[in-house]
């Protein structure tokens, strides 16, 4: 009996559709430099290009374009770090929805600046004491309005697969052949749409997920069979990979499609911001290098093909960019 999954490879077809005309193609790029580091053909998808500089505007279009006006008029609710909060005003913003967003306090400025720029209200919280769940639950329940969550949400995860619906066509029209594909993983939407996708057409790809260390439930629980969340004391300069577990529907993805999934510490994610910056001139914040720090590390199982990898956003609190840059 096949198991019954959120989403199907018809869901992202569907939101690619949503999409077509709204969401950026972002490019698949390659680099001399990242070929000869890793030792094979690397293909980097920067979603850094996307609206709002990371994936996040996919899944944040595709679910609120498809509510219907009732619900609409009532709001959205949503909790993010940063990265959501952004792509859910932007979208909020395109559709005439009024949205309000739960942001931890120590959120970089850039983020939370632009998410009340792009129109939405902000509510702050702490991140280490306070459930952002709890908050914007109550919210919800006080105003009317939809929740929208950042991961654990059919039609955000079948948003985020139109990235690796777009990694498979590009592929193709550089005569790529993808064997594995790594993706940066906080609670696990951009990963299982990408594996949906990927998995639709390559049946034989290795998918992995890449956390960074303190924070890599899904990698434990992937060996585990079952979720596991993230010790709260846990501290990591991936603000935009620091969820407390997989979601269920994005785990029941993941634990099938995935053939495992990796961790990189933070001095690691550095250096691949650095050597981003230096040999790929593109700009990608901690979080969004997490896949290229692994693929940098030699952290890659063995595999035939090609090595296709996402590097998620590019929204980097610049005096921390400069920190890491001249370190």
């Amino acid at each position: 009996m096949t198991q019954a999954f959120a989403i199907s490879i018809d869901d992202i077809l569907t939101a690619a559709d949503r999409l077509s005309s709204h969401a950026v193609r972002t490019p698949l790029l390659e680099f001399a430099p990242l070929n000869d580091r890793v030792g094979k053909r690397v293909l980097v998808k920067f979603e850094g290009a996307q609206h709002t500089g990371s994936f996040k505007f996919r899944g944040a279009y595709n679910r609120l374009s498809a509510l219907d006006p009732a619900d609409r008029s009532a709001g959205v609710v949503a909790w993010s770090s940063g990265n959501h909060a952004q792509g859910i005003a932007a979208a909020a913003g395109q559709l005439g929805i009024p949205a309000t967003i739960v942001m931890p306090a120590d959120a970089p400025a850039i983020k939370m600046n632009n998410t009340k720029a792009l129109g939405a209200e902000v509510v702050t919280y702490d991140r280490y004491t306070e459930s952002r769940e709890e908050i914007a639950t109550a919210l919800a329940k006080k105003s009317g309005a939809i929740l929208v969550p950042s991961y654990n949400d059919p039609y955000v995860i079948a948003g985020q697969g139109t990235a690796g619906l777009e990694i498979l066509d590009q592929a193709q029209a550089v005569d790529a052949n993808i064997g594995a594909v790594l993706v940066c993983c906080g609670g696990g939407g951009l990963t299982a749409g990408i594996a949906t996708a990927v998995k639709s057409r390559l049946p034989d790809a290795a998918i992995y997920s890449v956390e960074p260390s303190g924070f890599d439930s899904t990698a434990r629980s992937l060996k585990s069979g079952s979720i596991v969340g993230n010790d709260p004391e846990a501290r990591s300069i991936c603000d935009a990979l620091q969820s407390p577990m997989p979601g269920e529907m994005t785990f029941a993805i993941n634990n099938a499609l995935l053939a495992g999934g990796l961790n990189v510490n933070d001095d690691e994610i550095r250096m691949a911001v650095r050597f981003a910056f230096e040999k790929m001139k593109l700009v990608a914040e901690p979080g969004g290098a997490a896949a290229l720090a692994a693929a940098l590390h030699g952290k890659v199982p063995d595999h035939d093909g090609d090595l296709a990898l996402v590097i998620s956003g590019a929204n980097v609190d610049p005096a921390l960019y400069c920190e890491i840059l001249s370190s």
